[in-house]
């Protein structure tokens, strides 16, 4: 019994502990005009971001709602920085370029092994689908600053890894947010959030238009 009653505080402790190291997602909302949304916090050099990205994508085009991507590239990963960058320019393109631009790095991401080789299947994409990729993508900056703004609210809120992934609300009594720890569980986490949150509020009088995929800040 006394062996017991030690197991039980163990993993009492070790579950505060966790608690005590989670990202905090209460400041995190949905874009407007929606209720419930997805937002990612992704490092494109990570395995794990590269194994969570279609199923994000799979499950919030399932339950039409939009994901917002934020870059968090770790400091220990050579190229991430870079990777974020280059989305970003991508993303100035089209949403659907950015978005693309992403998988596309995540399918070959086993193939890169530093900035040159990223440099090589970037050019890849930009000549296989006919879009301009300058010498120097962000002279001003911008890109750039708009990496570190995202990842500066990653911090902020207690990021510690990639991918960190939350389902967050608008409306209702539900819980403002719920950090997706089993990706399995994605979908009932939003179908749950979305039967707190209620309806989407209709549009008025404004023709029907597909769900924005995804919603960028910053």
């Amino acid at each position: 019994m006394i062996g017991n009653n030690k197991t039980l505080v163990v993993l009492a402790v070790f579950a505060l502990m966790v608690s005590a190291f989670a990202a905090d997602g209460s400041s995190l909302k949905p874009p407007p005009g929606a209720k419930v949304a997805v937002i990612v916090f992704e490092d494109m050099q990570c395995p794990d971001c590269a194994r969570a990205y279609p199923v994000v994508w799979d499950a919030a085009t399932a339950h039409k709602i939009p994901v917002v991507l934020h870059d968090f590239p770790l400091p220990n990963h050579n190229w991430s920085f870079r990777a974020a960058v280059l989305a970003r320019y991508f993303d100035s393109k089209s949403q659907k370029m950015g978005d693309d631009y992403r998988g596309y790095i995540y399918r070959n991401q086993q193939q890169i092994v530093d900035e040159g080789s990223l440099q090589q299947y970037t050019q890849r994409f930009a000549d296989d689908n006919k879009v301009p990729l300058p010498f120097n993508i962000d002279p001003d900056g911008k890109l750039t600053d708009k990496v570190k703004e995202d990842r500066l609210l990653g911090q902020k809120i207690g990021l510690e890894h990639t991918p960190t992934i939350f389902v967050v609300s608008n409306g209702g009594s539900s819980s403002p947010f719920v950090e997706v720890v089993n990706r399995d569980q994605l979908s009932q986490i939003i179908e749950d959030m979305q039967k707190k949150a209620g309806p989407a509020t209709p549009a008025k009088s404004a023709p029907t238009k597909k769900v924005p995929a995804k919603t960028k800040k910053g």
